[in-house]
């Protein structure tokens, strides 16, 4: 490059739209302490989570949405809110950890069910920083110039994992205390080289695995027809390394990404913590220390429904969003250690 040459600036992307589906009504902790069998007050003060939503009817244990259907759903919301044409979108990428199976990949079931074809599709694999994921790889198709316009889907079923006609009193707390924690849901956002009328622009994602050498602090199973009907415990926690961990791991998520964009904290307007529970966001929320910052969350009314957390929180913002305001968003997964984490900015 010459001197009299100047570098083509790079393409922004933005959230165009944003769109959410949490399935069957609310169900509140005196309805799911009756199920369980569990202390309502126990669930209150150790999770804080008030209410979460189930794919499955709680009394017959029957499946009423698969994870497919909650993230087309959401998906519609999101392509009516942006105003776009389906037939826009180029590229489809998808962030979960319960898929309805391994194969398909669920994110075909959803592109069908949208009436979409002859487009790229992507699946991550991966738990709470899995809808980080699927933006980081939208955001840099965007950015890059490669396509224009692409959908980003996060969601999970986590009841799959709760039998209602199970005995719970034989099941342990470090097991039983995932039905009271998760819920299921599904988000969408439609992510544009132009700004839309939303007008949010995505300045940086941070997506980094940082468990090297570390023992993984959540580990759900895959059961195939040779160890399906093995005692093994489905979904497991480290609730202690968990708790020490991603408080710490957050603060420096938040700092990382106000010092690459040379952003000081007082700038933020909002702040969108990690969403483990009521409780838990509680507590990280005042760890990261930045009071000047309006708190979006969401885990306390919708549960933690994985992937679809940050989608809730991005459309809780929009509503509150106004030109020249930033925003901050972090997620970290346990599994195995993932720092998760974007900048927004109504421009």
């Amino acid at each position: 490059m010459t001197g009299t040459e100047t570098q083509t600036e790079r393409p922004e992307a933005y959230l165009a739209g944003i769109g959410t589906f949490l399935p069957g009504d609310p169900v509140d902790n005196a309805t799911l302490s009756k199920v369980l069998g569990v202390n309502q007050d126990w669930v209150e003060a150790f999770i804080g989570t008030k209410t979460r939503h189930f794919a499955k009817d709680l009394s017959t244990g029957e499946v009423q949405w698969s994870l497919a259907d909650l993230c087309a759903r959401a998906a519609d919301r999101a392509i009516e809110d942006s105003g776009i044409d389906p037939a826009e979108i180029e590229f489809v990428v998808m962030g979960t950890a319960t898929p309805d199976t391994l194969m398909p990949a669920t994110v075909n079931h959803v592109v069908d069910q949208l009436g979409l074809n002859q487009l790229p599709t992507y699946q991550l694999q991966s738990g709470c920083a899995g809808a980080v994921q699927a933006l980081d790889l939208a955001h840099g198709f965007v950015t890059s110039g490669r396509y224009r316009t692409g959908l980003v889907l996060g969601g999970d079923v986590c009841s799959k994992h709760l039998d209602v006609h199970m005995d719970f009193s034989t099941v342990p707390p470090s097991e039983l205390v995932n039905f009271v924690l998760f819920g299921d849901g599904a988000g969408a956002a439609v992510l544009s080289a132009e700004p839309g009328a939303r007008r949010i622009a995505v300045h940086r994602v941070l997506n980094r695995l940082t468990g090297l050498g570390r023992a993984p602090g959540q580990v759900i199973e895959w059961f195939g027809i040779a160890d399906r009907n093995s005692d093994k415990q489905a979904a497991k926690e480290d609730y202690k390394a968990i708790e020490e961990s991603v408080p710490v791991m957050a603060v420096e998520i938040l700092w990382e990404l106000l010092g690459e964009l040379d952003w000081s904290a007082e700038q933020l307007d909002f702040l969108l913590p990690p969403q483990l529970s009521g409780r838990m966001t509680k507590r990280i929320f005042e760890q990261l220390g930045v009071p000047g910052a309006e708190e979006v969350s969401c885990v306390a009314e919708t549960g933690n429904n994985g992937n679809a957390l940050p989608f809730v929180q991005l459309e809780r913002l929009a509503a509150r969003i106004a030109p020249g305001q930033r925003a901050l968003g972090v997620a970290v997964e346990s599994s195995k250690w993932i720092k998760g984490g974007f900048a927004l900015e109504m421009v």
